[in-house]
């Protein structure tokens, strides 16, 4: 399965809410997979370091988690995929 265009800002995205909030990858996990994320702990933690590739579905729900977990924190939100196409592009400094 290989990246699509969106994928590697969601993850850029999603790092910086995540370190923002101050979650670590292994509560976005235990929190995703109890909200019916099908994808492993290992596997979430491949795909943040950027080694592993999820489908829109698996990558919306982990955005959908960290943003239940830190909804009570001002910072960034992670973004679902749709939102990413229609955002300014990549790199235009908006987070």
């Amino acid at each position: 399965m290989g990246f699509d265009s969106s994928e590697p800002e969601q993850r850029r995205r999603l790092q910086a809410a995540l370190t923002a909030a101050q979650v670590s990858t292994g509560d976005l996990w235990l929190y995703y997979f109890g909200i019916g994320g099908a994808v492993g702990e290992y596997e979430v933690e491949a795909y943040m370091q950027g080694l592993l590739s999820l489908p829109q579905l698996q990558r919306d729900l982990l955005a959908m988690a960290a943003n239940e977990l830190f909804t009570d924190h001002n910072g960034p939100r992670a973004p679902y995929s749709d939102e990413i196409d229609a955002e300014d592009p990549p790199g235009s400094g908006q987070a």
